[in-house]
């Protein structure tokens, strides 16, 4: 989805349907700006558009798992660096700069920032289940209230009022009542939320403030990155080298591999869960962009061929999103010439300097120019916005050529994840996660320059790299890189893993 040459849904549906025809949707289940999407289109038609109260799938699924019922924790200040009270004031002052009274919340990780609160009802991500409404004066939390802890109480105490979730609906149609200006956004708030509101208050569309201001990490959070990925960089340097020594003796698997990585990780301080499933994908496996194996898939890790695991976890203090491609056997050419250009495209990005004001959009190019010089490319964006132990992707930031213009802002912390796919041979991905931060040589009075800092912390494997390819600058950062890896990884490991992790960290 979302690829040019790729069908609209609304244009689907539209050439399916007679004219006349009506489309019944859930508007829970449907944006605002989805919903606005299909009801230009089928105008087009005299097609209808319908919003039914009840999810007809909901009504015959007899079988439905229970809702999450897990309590929800507060993050405190020594993690997120700001109290909710602050959080709230540079809402309002965001509020009040458009005009507007309210603010309806419905984006779960945008409720779980603002109120400094992690959930576990979503895998993989720390949130749950809730809507809100933040007003010039006061502030609402819709939310199951066996889930609110006496310590949550306390921490939201004098700032916000509980209700029960399901009353979300009547509260805004009391707000509608009282008139005002509304802020939604289109793409993150259901239809369903509109329906009191419309016709009754005017709407202020535009994306929330908050995914804004959650995006740029304060000191204290970009603290915590550096400790988790730390922690987490151990964790891979322990699975990395279980994995070459284990493979040549049989049986380790696509899956068994995966849950090892887990092991390790849950050893790490902090550590809480992964921040997705891991793809852990196996020679032809590795160019299916986001493979999940499955026991039907799986199969064993040999010791030949190239390995791409793509993984991350968790944190009190952050979260990690990290790819490493293996060579298990000795590679060809062809492979350290695809790896080697991709980690080229990865070094070439992580070393530019660029205005302020630019958004991904316009450097995404700079992790692809190795692999155009050799008529390559890759079908996915080459970094996305990470979340402070929340969704491992975050807006509204990315760099990639579908980014819609969103200027980069110091304190962003982004993936640089450029690859290269080989349809049923292999897959190359390298990632790691930076943070942008002013670039005090470059910047004057005139124009101010932002650069990247590289914080993820783990080796690249050498044996898939083409020294030959590397320009001397690149070959500098490498090395730098492999230099920091070391010195920062040493600590957190024993004798034998600090002696494998030099041999990898080697100088080139």
């Amino acid at each position: 989805m979302g690829l040019p040459e790729t069908t609209k849904m609304e244009d689907w549906i539209v050439s399916q349907l007679p004219e006349g025809s009506s489309v019944g949707v859930d508007p829970r289940v449907l944006s605002v700006e989805a919903a606005g999407k299909l009801k230009k289109a089928f105008s087009e038609k005299d097609i209808s558009l319908k919003y039914i109260d009840r999810n007809l799938v909901d009504v015959i699924w007899e079988d439905r798992p229970a809702p999450s019922d897990s309590p929800i924790t507060v993050h405190p200040p020594e993690f997120s660096g700001e109290t909710v009270e602050h959080k709230l004031e540079r809402v309002r002052e965001k509020l009040s700069s458009k005009g507007c009274s309210s603010h309806v919340l419905c984006a779960l990780d945008t409720i779980a920032w603002v109120f400094d609160l992690r959930g576990k009802d979503i895998d993989y991500n720390p949130v749950f289940i809730s809507y809100a409404v933040i007003t010039e004066e006061d502030a609402h939390l819709f939310v199951d209230r066996g889930k609110v802890t006496e310590d949550v109480r306390e921490h939201l105490a004098n700032l916000v009022t509980f209700h029960p979730y399901e009353e979300i609906s009547s509260f805004l149609k009391g707000l509608a009542e009282k008139g005002g200006r509304v802020w939604i956004d289109p793409v993150t708030t259901n239809k369903w939320l509109m329906l009191p509101l419309e016709g009754k208050v005017k709407i202020h569309m535009e994306r929330s403030p908050i995914t804004d201001l959650k995006s740029v990490k304060n000191r204290t959070e970009l603290a915590g990155f550096r400790k988790c990925l730390a922690t987490d960089g151990a964790a891979m340097v322990r699975f990395l080298k279980w994995l070459e020594e284990a493979v040549p003796s049989g049986g380790v698997t696509e899956i068994s591999a995966a849950l090892k990585l887990e092991g390790f990780r849950r050893e790490g301080e902090g550590f809480v869960g992964l921040s997705f499933n891991t793809i852990s994908a196996y020679g032809e496996h590795g160019a299916i962009i986001h493979y999940d194996p499955t026991p039907e898939t799986d199969v064993e890790l040999k010791p030949e061929g190239i390995y791409l695991v793509d993984s991350g976890g968790q944190y009190v203090n952050g979260t990690t999103d990290i790819t490493r491609t293996v060579s298990l056997g000795e590679p060809n050419e062809e492979q350290r010439e695809m790896f080697t250009r991709v980690l080229k495209g990865h070094i070439d990005l992580a070393m530019l300097r660029f205005p302020r004001g630019f958004s991904g959009k316009q450097i995404d190019a700079f992790a692809r120019k190795a692999l155009w010089d050799a008529g390559k490319n890759y079908g996915h964006g080459t970094g996305h916005g990470v979340g402070h132990y929340l969704n491992v992707h975050e807006g509204p930031m990315g760099i990639t050529p579908r980014d819609k213009g969103v200027p980069l802002m110091e304190g962003n912390v982004l993936s640089n994840e450029p690859g290269y796919y080989k349809a049923g041979e292999y897959g190359i991905r390298t990632e790691n996660l930076v943070v942008i931060e002013k670039d005090q040589e470059l910047s004057s009075e005139e124009l101010e320059f932002l650069k990247f800092e590289t914080i993820t912390l783990c080796p690249i494997d050498l044996r898939l790299v083409d020294e030959e390819l590397l320009t001397e600058e690149e070959r500098k950062w490498l090395n730098d890189y492999h230099r920091k890896v070391r010195e920062e990884l040493s600590p957190l490991l024993d004798e034998d893993h600090v002696r494998w992790l030099s041999e990898r960290t080697r100088a080139v």
